[in-house]
């Protein structure tokens, strides 16, 4: 009984997340638009059904994902070197990034809109390449209890430098493709490898060292787009 009553609460809390988007969508659209709602039914069900999804999703991140990762993070320090650490939080980044929802749906869109000129499969693979680096970067900065704006600096301007030479096409491409790595996979899933790693070595302090490596891995996808747009 207090299980179940427990498990409504939780379902509330992740209700009043959607309703208030949900009630201004419909505002705009009855109010504002002035149109009728297509079907109340769909959109009732359709509530429910994200409002169940949502919920057991986050319920699976913080069951699974986020202390499997920190669970990896404290023991890569196990690996003794360096370069194979880096190695093994590449790959970690490269296929995390590559089962992103949000990339793919931006990839199949740059596909349609430029008739085939840029492939889903290369940007896909292009991103998360640039996103693997960024977080190899990003351990090897708590690693070597590096200062972020060390790594942020040069960064932003390789940056402003590609921005000035590649074709303007590619410019919002590579933005919103960095955006598209921000996910439900990337996130918990990275972050708690850093975090688990800086708590681990102790020499680092997990609020300075162990946050920061989410935007050194948005840089990487800018600037791996944009010189794929050099390229081609």
């Amino acid at each position: 009984m207090i299980r179940g009553f427990e498990a409504l609460k939780d379902l509330w809390i992740t209700a009043k997340g959607i309703i208030p988007i949900l009630l201004l969508l419909i505002a705009i659209q009855v109010i504002l638009l002035k149109k009728p709602l297509i079907s109340i039914k769909d959109l009732a069900v359709g509530f429910i059904l994200s409002v169940i999804g949502l919920h057991l999703f986050l319920k699976g991140v913080y069951l699974s994902i986020i202390p499997l990762g920190e669970s990896v993070g404290e023991s890569l320090i196990n690996l003794e070197n360096k370069y194979f650490i880096l190695a093994v939080t590449f790959l970690v980044g490269y296929m995390s990034t590559l089962v992103e929802p949000a990339l793919r749906a931006l990839a199949f869109e740059v596909d349609e809109i430029s008739i085939g000129a840029i492939p889903s499969t290369v940007l896909i693979h292009t991103v998360a390449l640039g996103f693997g680096i960024g977080m190899s970067l990003g351990i090897f900065k708590i690693l070597n209890n590096i200062p972020s704006s060390k790594i942020l600096i040069p960064l932003l301007l390789i940056l402003a430098v590609l921005i000035y030479f590649v074709p303007k096409e590619f410019i919002g491409i590579a933005f919103d493709s960095a955006t598209s790595t921000t996910g439900p996979v990337n996130i918990p899933l990275n972050m708690a490898i850093a975090i688990g790693l800086t708590r681990i070595l102790g020499s680092t302090d997990p609020l300075v060292d162990g946050f920061g490596v989410i935007g050194i891995t948005s840089l990487l996808p800018i600037i791996s787009v944009l010189i794929l747009g050099l390229i081609r």
